[in-house]
């Protein structure tokens, strides 16, 4: 037959085994919320939308005005009917556009992070795929930056203007730069035109003309722009005053990493000279254009570095005791350093904050000194956390299936898959027009994929990265327009907002709990029902029992893709010993640490 001829050329996923946990489900399920009151460091504030409550909780002592708003029609995507955009501070003005815009009320995410975003403080906003966090981060800096340029406004005369502000969003690739870009783009005053002016940086965009209120960009594109061009550099770094991290695990992690610290870099370190400038001529408000930080001969790396070297290190206050315990004078002089050491500590850590940094991100592990999440403690351990529902965990809204295939069967079963999807009639996805996104892990197995369904009279649409960007463009708009079926690899799995899609099929199962949740995340989105078709097989079939056991537990599914190489090898000893009958005796031992 030629459809399982072909698959020969389809290596469906066989990804090297990942492990579960290091010991058995029940060793954790009193460990099962991703961020509580007992994980969270001190001086952390947390904001953990329980549902069917809106709930703050307090951490570590810290205090404000907590509130509950009771739900009465177990919605666990919108806010409580009493709750509107006014509601939690948001403009008549910016209110207005959202409703011309068809968005006219917030969602439980935005009602708990637009409060906090107002406020000024850094916040880190971690909430499940399709929550509302675009809107969540764009609405109230939006709006900040409009009340600034009214009163400015009212103030200014011919022969001065306020000082640019700039709104900064960083993302991790040109597409999700666009989405922004149209996000922003879709509140409009009365008039029909954008509230504030947005231009994107990247791609095909080099540096805007015409500086706009909202900046958008990919991190290499914004560091290819400003590092040579000093003045530029300078003062695009004293413009900006809000800072958004769009998909921050994947900005503060692997590739990105480097680029996103020397930004954060940069931007600490001109809060500092700022500060100072300000602290040494109090007496009248610094004007840009005749900034004399703007004019210093160099952005000095190793003087960035050395002023921005304490941020993230932990002092406990308890050291105090230890250190005026010792004596004040020795041989060495060690206490004395020690105590310099602490006051050098503080004294880096003390300037005027004239930047908010806003992260945003629908996976964000904190297990592990290296995560996303680990990192953004230590190097913003003020920050307001807001945390969602189903952060890491399975969404009740999603009707999810799982097929163990092999390789004579797995071709059949994914035509079958695509065939049910898209006759399914039991799923809100409004309209006659149906979706269905097939996931796969390689840009081959996305090509066999195509010509497999195509061999069986199956019309589809093709996305990865060797695509060209304006035909992956296209093929979204086409998709979204027409409907149909979409065979992509993970770069359609994060942060494409495409609006219901009623099904997704892991032809490929994913390797990472990142990927799984962001792939399964493209349906079942703001609110809506949604259906998930999951193909295994024998290599990842100890990972499919602990992500489908996580859900039954309903614990955190980033657990099951533990990628403890010590934990695959007791599988694989397991496996082992079971084939010569001693499978019973190496159950019984631990699985190492």
């Amino acid at each position: 037959m030629v459809l399982h001829r072909s698959v020969s050329v389809l290596h469906f996923c066989r990804p090297k085994l990942l492990s579960q946990l290091k010991n058995s489900f029940a060793s954790f399920v009193n460990d099962a919320s991703f961020v509580s009151a007992s994980s969270s460091p001190a001086g952390v504030r947390l904001f953990w939308l329980n549902q069917p409550r809106l709930r703050h909780v307090r951490a570590f002592g810290t205090s404000w005005e907590a509130s509950a708003t009771e739900r009465s029609d177990g919605d666990s995507f919108f806010a409580e009917e009493g709750v509107s955009w006014t509601s939690i501070g948001v403009s008549d003005k910016v209110a207005r556009a959202l409703t011309d815009a068809g968005i006219e009320r917030p969602s439980l995410v935005q009602a708990a992070c637009i409060p906090s975003i107002l406020s000024g403080k850094d916040v880190v906003v971690a909430a499940e795929t399709g929550s509302g966090k675009t809107h969540g981060y764009l609405v109230p800096l939006i709006d900040k930056l409009c009340q600034e340029h009214d009163s400015g406004n009212a103030v200014s005369d011919e022969k001065s203007s306020p000082p640019r502000r700039i709104f900064l969003v960083l993302c991790p690739n040109i597409m999700l730069c666009e989405q922004v870009v149209r996000m922003a783009n879709s509140l409009c005053n009365s008039s029909g035109q954008p509230l504030l002016s947005v231009a994107t940086v990247g791609g095909q965009q080099g540096w805007p003309v015409k500086e706009p209120d909202i900046m958008v960009s990919t991190p290499a594109a914004l560091l290819n722009n400003i590092e040579p061009e000093k003045y530029r550099r300078l003062e695009f770094l004293r413009a900006v005053k809000y800072v958004v991290f769009d998909e921050a695990d994947m900005l503060l992690c692997g590739s990105f990493q480097n680029q996103i610290i020397r930004l954060i870099n940069m931007l600490r370190f001109d809060e500092k000279l700022l500060s100072r400038a300000k602290k040494s001529t109090p007496e009248k408000a610094m004007d840009l254009n005749d900034d004399p930080l703007l004019h210093i001969n160099s952005f000095d790396e190793e003087d960035m570095q050395a002023e921005n070297s304490s941020e993230g290190e932990e002092y406990s206050e308890d050291d105090d005791d230890v250190i005026s315990d010792l004596p004040e004078k020795t041989e060495t002089g060690s206490v004395r350093m020690i105590k310099d050491r602490k006051e050098w500590w503080k004294a880096r850590k003390i300037y005027d904050r004239s930047k908010q940094y806003v992260f945003v991100a629908a996976t964000l592990p904190v297990n592990g000194k290296k995560t996303a999440g680990a990192m953004l403690k230590r190097m913003f351990p003020d920050a307001n956390w807001v945390t969602g529902n189903y952060l890491h965990y399975h969404n009740p809204r999603m009707e999810q299936e799982w097929i163990e295939v092999s390789v004579d069967t797995q071709v059949d079963a994914l035509i079958n898959a695509v065939n049910e999807g898209s006759r399914s009639k039991t799923l809100d996805n409004s309209g006659d027009v149906s979706r269905t996104m097939v996931f796969v892990n390689t840009v081959e197995a996305a090509e066999a994929v195509v010509k497999i369904l195509l061999t069986a009279g199956i019309e589809c649409f093709c996305y990865h990265k060797n695509c060209a960007f304006d035909e992956r463009e296209k093929t979204l708009v086409d998709f979204q327009e027409k409907g149909g079926i979409l065979v992509c690899t993970d770069a359609a799995a994060r942060g494409i907002d495409i609006p219901n899609v009623s099904h997704v099929i892991q032809a490929d199962f994913a390797t990472s709990a990142v990927d799984f949740l962001h792939r399964i995340g493209r349906t079942a989105r703001a609110g809506k029902f949604g259906r998930v078709t999951s193909l295994y097989n024998e290599s990842n079939r100890d990972l499919v029992a602990a992500v489908r056991q996580a859900g039954q537990l309903e614990l955190s599914v980033e657990k099951a893709f533990s990628r403890k190489r010590s934990f695959r090898n007791k599988l694989k000893k397991q496996r082992r010993f079971s084939k010569t009958g001693n499978a019973s005796s190496h159950a019984e031992e631990s699985v190492p640490a």
